[in-house]
C-alpha cells in the first residue's frame, strides 16, 4: 500500500477526484487462475503506471499482462528486469510500436473477471468505509473468500 498524506486530524482515506467523480482506484495483480496475488489502493486521480512497479516486485512469473495504461519505457524495463516477458499493447502515440503477444493479451480477461466478482460485495463497490486501511483490510477479505470457492 502506498504511503498517503492522511487528511487533517485522521487517518488516510484513499480517496481523490477522477472524472467520475469522488474514487477510490483498486489496482489488482492476479495469478494465472485468476487469483488475487497483490492489491492496492490509490486515490481516483493517481495514474496506473507507476503502481505497476510495485504490483510485479517480487512476484516471479513468465509473462506480465497489462492494457495500454502500463505501457511506459520504465515499467518494460522493469518487468524485463524480473526475467519476465511484458505482454503490453503499444499507446497509439508511441513512435516505435512494440511487438505482443495478442493471443497471450486476451488472457487479461481473468483482471476483469475478479473485478466482476468483488462487485458482488455490496460494501465494496459501495465504498463504505471511510478508511483506507479498513476498505483494503475487507478487499482482502472477499479477495480470500474468492480464492476458496
Amino acid at each position: 500500500m502506498l504511503a498517503q498524506r492522511a487528511p487533517k486530524g485522521g487517518e488516510p482515506q484513499a480517496l481523490g477526484r477522477s472524472r467520475g467523480g469522488f474514487s477510490t482506484k483498486i489496482h489488482i495483480a492476479v495469478d494465472a487462475l485468476g487469483n488475487p496475488v497483490d492489491l492496492l489502493l490509490t486515490e481516483g486521480q493517481a495514474a496506473d503506471n507507476p503502481q505497476a512497479k510495485v504490483l510485479i516486485e517480487g512476484k516471479p512469473s513468465d509473462h506480465v499482462i497489462a492494457d495500454k495504461a502500463y505501457d511506459a519505457n520504465d515499467t518494460i524495463k522493469a518487468i524485463e528486469d524480473q526475467g519476465a516477458i511484458p505482454v503490453i499493447p503499444p499507446k497509439a502515440s508511441r513512435k516505435n510500436q512494440r511487438e505482443y503477444d495478442l493471443a497471450l493479451y486476451r488472457e487479461r480477461h481473468l483482471v476483469e473477471c475478479f473485478i466482476g466478482k468483488i462487485k458482488h460485495f455490496r460494501r465494496l463497490f459501495s465504498r463504505f468505509d471511510k478508511l483506507q486501511n479498513r476498505f483494503l483490510s475487507f478487499l482482502q477479505f472477499v479477495s480470500t473468500i474468492i480464492w476458496l470457492r
